[in-house]
Formats: C-alpha cells, structure tokens, sequence
C-alpha cells in the first residue's frame, strides 16, 4: 500500500507561482510514476505533470514550460512548481503513484485547491 499526501494549494494572483507537494509513504519502492492530474469545476480530470522513478517527466502542452514535477527522494515527495499561473489553472489538484503495471495505488484522495484570481 502507498499512502499520498497532496499539501500546497491556495489562491494567488494571475503571474504569480506556487508549489505543490505530494508525499508518499507505505510501499513506496513499489512505486513507477507519480503524476500529478487537476480538475476544474464542471471539467474531466486530467494529467498536468508526471515522473517516473527514473525521472522521465510528462507534460501537456497546456502547462508545458510553466509547471515543473520534480523529486525528493531522501523526502519521498514529488513537488509541482507552477509559475505563470492562469485563471484556467483553478483546480483541484491531485496526486497518484502507480506500479510497474501502471495500476494506481490509490483511489482519488481530497487533493488541494488551487485558485487563481485574475
């Protein structure tokens, strides 16, 4: 079992950055990739960011050279640095870890809220 804990969210400004975290506990050897995912009021979940355990990263062309996914692993946390960040960023924001097979650990936690005012 991999237990995950999404800390960071709040309400900034348009432009401005924030920093989100997910921390892992349990089984984290078991783990292949982290993925951040984000959803907005009325809109589908979808992927914003992912890292697999040998640092590969993924990301949409919608966030793509303003949010950065990166790890700590002496932490076992993964952190999403968002900059620039847009109104249409407003979300919930969530983490899940999966394993080799690509089967996530983790049923969708609370996540953290992320709103950006313009």
């Amino acid at each position: 079992q991999v237990q995950l804990m999404e800390l960071g969210g709040g309400l900034v400004q348009a432009g401005e950055s924030l920093r989100l975290s997910c921390a892992a506990s349990g089984s984290i050897f078991s783990i292949n990739v982290i993925a951040w995912y984000r959803q907005a009021p009325g809109k589908q979940r979808e992927l914003v960011a992912a890292i697999t355990n040998s640092g590969s990263t993924n990301y949409p062309d919608s966030v793509k050279g303003r949010f950065t996914i990166s790890r700590d692993i002496a932490k076992n946390t993964v952190y999403l640095q968002m900059n620039s960040l847009k109104p249409e960023d407003t979300a919930v924001y969530y983490c899940n870890a999966y394993n080799p097979l690509g089967d996530p650990f983790n049923s969708w936690g609370q996540g953290t809220k992320v709103t950006v005012s313009s």
